[in-house]
Order: C-alpha cells, then sequence, then structure tokens
C-alpha cells in the first residue's frame, strides 16, 4: 500500500474512534441522568427494597392502573370480563388499543391497565363502584391514577368490598376516605379535607410524582416491574 493510503486509513480509523467515544459519553451521560432522576425521587422516601435505581424503566408508565392481590390472572379476567380476550406480550398489552390488559402475576400481583378502568376526573362514584364490585369478587384491590398534564391524582385500597383508604383530587378534593397510611405520611403526601381550596398546584404536581414511590410501597411500580418478567411473560388483553 501507498504512504497515501496508509494515511487514509488512519484517518478513517480516527473518526472511527472518535464516534466511537462520542457515543460512550452519550450513553455514560444518560445512565447518570435516569440515576440522578431516581435518586431525587427516592429522595422523599427511605430506601425501598423494591426500587430499581440502577435500571431505566422497561415499560411507560401508564396513567392508571390497578394492582391485585392475587396468583391467577384468570380470575382476574373473569372479573373484568373483557370480551375477545387475547394473550399478547407486556409491550403489546401496554399500548393500549384495547379496554383492559391484564398482566402475568408478579410477586403475588396482577397489574390491570388500559382506558376501560374508570377516571376519578370524570365520575369519581363510578370509580367507587367499581373498585368496590372488583373487590367484593378478588379481595384486595389498589387503584392509582395521576395525570402528569392536569396534576390529577388519586389512589385506593380496597379489601373484600370495603374502602380502607381513598383520595382522589381533580382540582379538587372529591374523595377523601380512610386515615392515612404509614407510606403516605412518610413520603409527605397532602390530603386536603372535602371543601378545602388550599391545595396549592404545587402540591398536586408533588402528589402525582410520588404515587409511583407510594405504589411501591403498598405493591408495584408497574414501571419498574424487572425487565426478566417483561421479556418472559404475556398477559391477557380484551
Amino acid at each position: 500500500m501507498s504512504s497515501a493510503d496508509w494515511m487514509q486509513l488512519m484517518w478513517l480509523a480516527l473518526h472511527g474512534l472518535a464516534l466511537g467515544m462520542g457515543i460512550i459519553f452519550l450513553a455514560l451521560i444518560y445512565a447518570m441522568h435516569r440515576r440522578s432522576y431516581y435518586l431525587n425521587l427516592q429522595s422523599v422516601n427511605a430506601p425501598n427494597k423494591y426500587s430499581i435505581l440502577f435500571f431505566p424503566p422497561f415499560l411507560r408508565r401508564p396513567t392508571t392502573w390497578l394492582a391485585i392481590r392475587s396468583a391467577n390472572p384468570k380470575a382476574v379476567q373473569s372479573a373484568l370480563g373483557p370480551n375477545r380476550a387475547t394473550v399478547d406480550s407486556w409491550s403489546e398489552g401496554m399500548s393500549g388499543g384495547r379496554d383492559f390488559f391484564i398482566s402475568p402475576q408478579v410477586h403475588g400481583w396482577v397489574i390491570v391497565t388500559g382506558p376501560g378502568l374508570p377516571n376519578p376526573s370524570d365520575d369519581v362514584d363510578g370509580c367507587f363502584h367499581f373498585l368496590v364490585a372488583l373487590s367484593r369478587r378478588l379481595g384486595h384491590v389498589q387503584y392509582f391514577h395521576a395525570n402528569a398534564i392536569l396534576q390529577h391524582h388519586a389512589w385506593a385500597r380496597v379489601d373484600e368490598g370495603c374502602v380502607t383508604r381513598a383520595y382522589a383530587w381533580v382540582n379538587e378534593t372529591v374523595w377523601n376516605q380512610g386515615a392515612k397510611t404509614l407510606p403516605e405520611i412518610e413520603l409527605g403526601m397532602k390530603c386536603s379535607a372535602y371543601g378545602d381550596n388550599s391545595a396549592t398546584i404545587t402540591d398536586a404536581e408533588a402528589n402525582a410524582r410520588k404515587i409511583p414511590l407510594l405504589a411501591s410501597r403498598w405493591s408495584l411500580d408497574p414501571a419498574e416491574i424487572n425487565s426478566r418478567f417483561i421479556k418472559h411473560g404475556s398477559g391477557i388483553r380484551g
């Protein structure tokens, strides 16, 4: 090879090395950003054994979801009664398109997402009746809702058809039932009484942001489920 060819090869090698280093640098910045984000979330709470600080979420966190204490997704399917049910992967199920997606059980919990779930912004009474009826069939049911745009938010725990704790805010408190749980207190979640307009949009934003942490304390945060469950599991969509 001539000296000119050697120079051209060296020039290409240098360009390749610079490009590779740039990609590695960007990847490190992204990883540090994600880790910083989760550490900031955790700073409002004591260390949580269910948190995964060093891995980005495998799933996009839904706006609304249920966590049902059950080892039998078929029982959940029977209680919800979706039509034209199909077996789908987690990624397909979480993408929407059907009223419900019922996950396989993870650590004794079944996650349910989808537009078929009630929205407290539309009808909080309908939300109450839906959860009570479902809990009468399935036992322990938890409900979470966090709208990142409107900052509307809600959480509830229902046992055997009895609401033990619930709170919903949609520009005002529309549901506040039962005593605050210890995780709510430790997280500093602000719950106004009926007719109390003292809550600010900052309070609402803080509550909505902490709901994944509350979910991880009560049961599971769907966006933090270990990727090996997502990769090898499939759920029911209908």
